[in-house]
């Protein structure tokens, strides 16, 4: 997240380091997240504070992490990088909550998409390899700008989606 916020104040070569390593950052995360889950669930290595140390983390990733590519987008002259930002990482935080009420009203988890977070990092680690290349045709942060948007757009069409499928399962529950 940081070298993605700070990736908006550099220009050249260091903008372009920035955001490889912030992309190499993030599928590391992501590397992590999936060990570690899989260590706990078939070596018994589950805690009672498993639930939280699995979603407590991605939720902050996510904060930290879409939220600071808002601010890398603010080299296209687009004052509302951050902006975007924020709304794509609020967006993610409200799909893991949709999933989360419906667990908590006896409901499996829904995963579904189009953009839950595995497709959302997707998303942003494509931008900020794409975005690091951006001087060689003289762009200024329009790849993440284009990027976070299209993790907006897609995570309201995922939030309306879960709400809806959260819907239905109450009414076929009565």
């Amino acid at each position: 997240g940081a070298l993605l916020a700070a990736s908006g104040g550099v220009d050249g070569w260091p903008r372009g380091a920035a955001l490889i390593v912030a992309a190499a950052c993030i599928q590391l995360r992501l590397v992590c997240n999936l060990l570690d889950g899989m260590v706990a669930v078939e070596h018994g290595r589950g805690s009672p504070f498993g639930p939280i140390w699995n979603e407590l983390p991605d939720r902050i990733a996510d904060v930290l992490l879409l939220a600071g590519a808002g601010y890398g987008a603010m080299t296209a002259g687009f004052s509302g990088g951050p902006a975007l930002g924020w709304l794509a990482a609020v967006l993610a935080v409200l799909t893991a909550y949709v999933r989360e009420l419906g667990r908590g009203l006896g409901f499996p988890a829904d995963f579904s998409g189009p953009l839950a977070k595995p497709q959302r990092m997707a998303v942003l680690t494509a931008a900020c390899a794409v975005a690091a290349f951006e001087p060689l045709w003289r762009g200024r942060g329009e790849v993440l700008s284009l990027g976070l948007a299209v993790i907006a757009v897609g995570t309201l069409v995922t939030v309306v989606r879960r709400t809806g499928n959260l819907a239905t399962r109450l009414a076929e529950k009565g």
